[in-house]
Formats: C-alpha cells, structure tokens, sequence
C-alpha cells in the first residue's frame, strides 16, 4: 500500500492521491531529477494475472508514448517496479469535466467544441492501435484555457476482451460503455464514438441517460432501454440520434461526426439521415428506413456484395461472466437477455465472402415503416450483395465501407422482396428513382460505374418483375430499365 512520501525508482516521491478507479491509483508526484511535477500511475491487477497485467500495460504505455497529440495526455516514461508497474505522465493543471459538469451542463457550441477535441485525441490513438475503452468525463480533463486533455487509455484491454476481472469486478463505467462491449465485441472505433456519444448528452442534458440504481440495472438499460428524449441539445441533437445507435455500423465514421460538430461549434445545426439498421432503438426516434432492394436472379455475374447489417434480432439468455474462460478463476456471473451471435466468413480479396455458416439465418422482422412489398414497388441502386449466410460481421463492414462514397446507402433481405434472388443481403441507395437510368445516373455521379458496384433494380412483390434490371453504362444501359405496365 503505497502513501505520501514513498518513493517511486529513486526518484518520484508520491505526494498526494489525485483519484482511483478502473484498474490503477494516480498520485501527483515530484520528480526529484527533473525538479517538476508529474501524475504516476499504480495499475494494479489481480495476483494471478500479475505478469500478464505486466506485459499489457507495458504494451499500451509504449503505444501511448509514441503519441504525439494536444489532446491526448503524454506520457513521459514507464517504470517497470515490483509488485506492479507505473505510469509517468504529464500533470494536466486545471480540473475533469466532471469537476466542471458539478457546476452545471455546457451549451450545445460548447459541448461540440469539447467533443471535437476528444474526437480528435481518439482518432489519433485508433490511427496508433488504440482504443480507449472508458471514454467518460472522469476522464477528460481541462486545462486552464479550456482545451481538453484525455488520458486513462485501454482499461479494459489490460485485462484482455472482457470488461469483468476474475472478481468479478466490472472494468470501466457500465453508464458509458457501448452496448458491443458488454457483449464483448468491442474491437471497433466505433465503441469509443458510443461514449463520447453519451458524453455529450450528459454535457449539455446535465443527466446521465442510462445510470440506473445497480450495475446490473445500468448494463441492461445500456443494452436496450430508449435513451430519453434531449430537451436542452439543440443543434447537437442530430449529432446524438447518429451516435446513440445499437449497431456499430449504423453510427458516423470520425470524419462525418468531425464534420457533423464542426456545424454544431458554427453554430447551426447538422444533418443526419439515419440508416436503417434498427438492432437496438437509439433514443427517443426510430429511424425512417429507406426502401429496401433485395437481389435477384441476374442473366450477368452476380455483382459481389458483402452482408449488411439487419434488423432487430430475437433475444435468446445469454451469459456473461467473468471466470476462467473469460480471464481467469472465480468470477460473478451477469446474465442478460442479449442477442445471438452470428457465423461469419472469410473476405476474400477481390470483395467477395466465402460463407462458413452452415445453419439458415432467420429472416427479421423489417423495421416499423419500410415499404416491405408494397405492390407498386420501387426502383433502387444496388451497390452490392452478399449470401446471408457470410455473417453480419462482414455485412457491417461492408456496408461501412460503402457509406463512404454513399452516405445514405441502406441494407436490406432479398427474401422480403419476390422480385429479389433470395438469400442475400442487398446493399443499394434507396432513391427515389423514377427508372432504372436515373438509378445508373446517380451511381455514376458517385464513381460506380460497373455492374458489380450498380445497378438498376425493382422491388416488388412481384416474381414477374426479376427481370426489371438496368445495367451499366449509364449513357447506354443495358436491360429492363423501365416498367411497360
């Protein structure tokens, strides 16, 4: 147990304890070489686990210390001593955003100016391999000026995938973890933006929308309850509805949510056009799903196309616990009515996807106001297909990469629609398109300009209508490209 006045290497003496939480103890500390003060870090970690501890938070420390950044808080040097190592960091002067929050909620601007600066000190460290995994304003600290500094980086990854310890102790702050790392899938950027998410509600809502009485409580709401409708959010409203989605994949990437508060910090208000991934309602909205295209039997190469996400799945029990499996002996069991996993496949290089699973994926019930087979049907771009089958791993991923160049590309099941081969996930634009030309005609306006990235198709509930397929060039299609009746 360490106290004021000991002394760290032979050279930092600890002076006073500054908080403890997570899995480590910082102290201001003097450095009696350099003659200046610095933060230390005590990580602590379970006995059996000491030499693993060890190695990670080595590990995570060298990584930290190759980062170079304004907003990201620096770390001068790590002391490798017995019986745990230490953490040498710059001392931040000034206090947390929590200290600041206690004295009331921030404005939508600047709320959005605080965000884009840990936007910015998380895009650095996930460009550097780095996830931080306890985004909350603990761990936000404010400088004298006002800029933000983050630090406490990788918690949970010190003790491997999961968030629990073999004592069952949680790792992190259940209120702020995205719903994917309960579920222990949490090897995305995108986990890191759902905190910041619920960092700016509490900043400018001066509430915590999911804190409930127990831990239990608190990982159950973060998992399925609606958030609370924001009443003082203002511009910064569509930036929450974008990051307070259930589905990984469903959120903005770094640079349109960098875009997104750069509009809020001018002053005005930004747009969102919300996919239509529904598993797990955001908050006090339920996205408008735009029409769905499946795909269908084609007389030319299918156009490749990996699997999207889908929507809401049923929930089966699922058990989460911390034990051996998990991180080692003797944990508590947390069970909770999660989703099922799904079979994933193997992304081949050309884009294509070599399904593993062999079981058939349940067809979901489509999201509250899509146009699931109504019969005047509707024209759509397909951007690609993927066999169901592959897993919504590599759905999700696909349908990431796609919004980058089609922001408000949408993903749907072929079996929905008769006029759509079944068995695939459908990635397309919804439109609207009056033909299939002026679907070709967008697709060429965003650079896909071949069949195995566009093309025109109908959706209906019609068999007949599986030959309504316009195909590339856009100045001279090929195929059904209009409806005759």
């Amino acid at each position: 147990m360490n106290a004021p006045g000991d002394v760290v290497d032979g050279r930092f003496e600890l002076v006073e304890r500054l908080g403890s939480g997570g899995m480590g103890t910082v102290w201001r500390a003097r450095d009696t070489v350099l003659h200046r003060e610095v933060a230390l870090k005590a990580v602590r970690s379970d006995p059996d686990t000491v030499g693993v501890v060890r190695e990670r938070v080595l590990r995570e420390a060298r990584a930290l210390a190759r980062l170079n950044h304004a907003h990201v808080v620096t770390v001068h040097q790590i002391v490798a001593a017995e019986p745990h190592p230490w953490i040498v960091m710059e001392l931040v002067p000034g206090v947390s955003l929590q200290r600041r929050l206690d004295d009331g909620p921030l404005t939508p601007v600047e709320a959005a100016r605080l965000g884009r600066q840990v936007l910015a000190a998380l895009r650095a460290a996930h460009a550097a391999g780095i996830q931080h995994r306890d985004v909350k304003p603990a761990n936000i600290l404010l400088r004298p000026d006002g800029n933000a500094v983050l630090t406490d980086f990788g918690i949970a990854a010190l003790q491997g995938t999961t968030a629990l310890t073999a004592t069952g102790e949680l790792v992190g702050s259940p209120e702020y973890m995205a719903p994917e790392r309960i579920r222990g899938h949490d090897d995305e950027p995108a986990a890191d933006l759902w905190s910041l998410g619920v960092v700016l509600y509490v900043c400018v809502e001066g509430v915590s929308p999911l804190r409930r009485p127990t831990t239990l409580a608190t990982l159950a709401a973060v998992l399925d309850a609606p958030l609370p409708a924001p009443t003082r959010s203002g511009p910064l409203t569509p930036v929450l509805d974008a990051l307070l989605v259930r589905e990984p994949a469903a959120r903005p990437d770094a640079a349109r949510l960098d875009a997104m508060l750069a509009e809020v910090e001018a002053g005005a208000t930004p747009h969102w056009t919300r996919p239509t991934l529904t598993a797990g309602a955001p908050h006090h909205q339920m996205p408008t799903p735009p029409p769905v295209p499946t795909p269908t039997q084609q007389d030319t190469p299918r156009p490749t196309v990996p699997q999207p996400p889908r929507g809401p799945r049923r929930r089966t029990p699922l058990v989460v616990a911390a034990s051996a499996a998990l991180v080692i002996a003797t944990a508590t069991a947390l069970v909770f009515a999660l989703r099922p996993g799904d079979t994933d496949g193997d992304d081949k290089a050309d884009g294509t996807t070599t399904p593993t699973a062999t079981r058939s994926t349940p067809s979901p019930t489509p999201p509250a106001g899509t146009p699931v087979g109504t019969p005047e049907g509707r024209w759509i771009a397909q951007l690609h297909s993927e066999p169901i089958a592959s897993g919504t791993a590599a759905r999700d991923r696909r349908l990431a990469t796609i919004r980058r160049s089609v922001p408000e590309a949408a993903v749907l099941r072929s079996d929905d629609y008769a006029s759509l081969r079944s068995g695939y996930w459908v990635f397309y634009a919804p439109g609207p398109f009056p033909d299939g030309r002026a679907a070709l005609t967008f697709c060429a306006e965003r650079g896909r300009t071949t069949v195995n990235n566009c093309l025109g198709r109908y959706l209906s509930t019609a068999a007949a209508d599986a030959t309504l397929q316009c195909r590339p060039p856009a100045a001279a299609p090929t195929g059904s490209c209009t409806r005759t009746d």
